[in-house]
């Protein structure tokens, strides 16, 4: 009776136990779901102030070695700034001046082509299987033409609107060149300035997060840019083959696409074929599909395991995943911010979690001479051994 009465008092125990650790969690998780809602709520109201800031960042990552380089030769770092981030702006003038006479010449004979396209589409429509007659083509022609003419007032609202955007494109081009110039000038004051102002081991701590923070996102541009010039740079030879227009301007949106994994290289494959489609006929177009396929599968099984670090590597869910929220939440830019956004996340993960396990008694997973090094470096204790035999 009394070994009864001890195991259901045990039982009771262990199922308090069980519930206040739920109860706990749970409080944890409401209580971090809430400071998510409120950063993401601070950010929406902040994002004329976030942005450039973010886009500056990249751009530094990009303008940095060759920065570091011109100081290293005797450059003050004003003049290496500027001579790098002018450098920069000569590149993508560059580019804009070879693409734009591409476009401009080639688009009234690719606008006929596509003309040529819709008729022979009709003229399928009209055939076997589908054997639709004129009336029901040109009533589905005119529901178009109608819901066009009904959406007038929103275009034109929209091309008033976008007069105010890019107005507004304008201030922020601006503001992510001046801070791009300052970040690259003063930049290395940074980690410095920001120990000194934590103090102590938090100062410690911060300093080795941020640095890896910005190993982590340099590291991932310049791969990025790699891989997505070698894209590039083999699909547009297939295209110039080919004899598929506008081939400097796909290879141009294959490279910006890598930037933005998996839906980028989508987007710009789809184009690609598409234009191959309009321009050169079937075959082509089926012809430029397996190029992009076979260039994607390289890049994908062999460029990127082999160029990215095992810090970059982030789970193909999780890619998708970031992009898709990043998509939605901020649109285009929010594509192209997801992926290093959660790269840096990653990189703040794996930094808790080496802490806790060298403060715990469980396998770390962290090679010894790494872990001593941290110890060294940010003052961390030694994992608390127990006495117990």
């Amino acid at each position: 009776m009394t070994e009864n009465a001890s195991t259901r008092r045990g039982r009771d125990t262990l199922f308090g136990a069980g519930g206040l650790w739920i109860a706990k969690w749970s409080t944890v998780i409401l209580v971090a779901a809430a400071a998510l809602w409120v950063i993401g709520w601070i950010v929406g109201e902040l994002w004329v102030i976030i942005l450039p800031v973010l886009l500056a960042l990249i751009v530094c990552t990009v303008l940095w070695p060759f920065t570091r380089l011109l100081r290293r030769i005797g450059f003050p770092p004003a003049l290496a700034a500027a001579t790098s981030l002018l450098g920069f702006l000569g590149v993508l003038a560059g580019v804009i001046a070879f693409i734009v006479p591409s476009v401009m010449n080639q688009a009234p004979e690719l606008a006929d082509r596509a003309s040529q396209g819709i008729t022979q589409v009709q003229e399928w429509f009209e055939g076997p299987p589908v054997n639709l007659d004129d009336a029901q083509i040109d009533n589905a022609v005119q529901a178009l033409a109608d819901q066009l003419q009904d959406s007038g007032a929103v275009i034109a609202t929209g091309v008033f609107s976008g007069v105010a955007t890019a107005g507004s494109l304008l201030v922020t081009l601006g503001l992510v060149l001046v801070l791009t110039f300052f970040f690259v000038k003063d930049g290395p004051r940074f980690l410095p300035w920001m120990r000194g102002l934590a103090g102590g081991k938090a100062g410690g701590h911060i300093a080795e997060v941020f640095s890896r923070m910005w190993d982590t996102l340099g590291g991932f541009i310049r791969t990025q840019a790699i891989v997505s010039a070698i894209d590039a740079i083999f699909i547009g030879i297939g295209l110039v083959i080919l004899g598929v227009p506008l081939a400097p301007v796909l290879m141009t949106l294959t490279f910006l696409g890598g930037f933005i994994p998996i839906v980028g290289a989508f987007v710009a494959g789809a184009l690609a074929v598409l234009v191959a489609l309009v321009a050169n006929g079937f075959t082509t177009a089926l012809i430029v599909l397996a190029i992009i396929i076979v260039v994607q599968q390289i890049e994908g099984n062999v460029l990127q395991p082999v160029l990215q670090s095992k810090s970059m590597n982030l789970h193909a869910a999780v890619v998708l995943l970031s992009v898709t929220a990043g998509a939605s939440i901020f649109g285009i830019i929010g594509a192209f911010l997801a992926v290093p956004a959660a790269a840096v996340a990653a990189v703040l993960f794996r930094y808790l979690n080496e802490q806790m396990a060298l403060r715990s008694d469980e396998d770390s997973g962290i090679d010894d001479d790494i872990a001593e090094k941290v110890r060294e470096d940010l003052g961390a204790e030694e994992p608390a051994k127990s006495d117990n035999s």
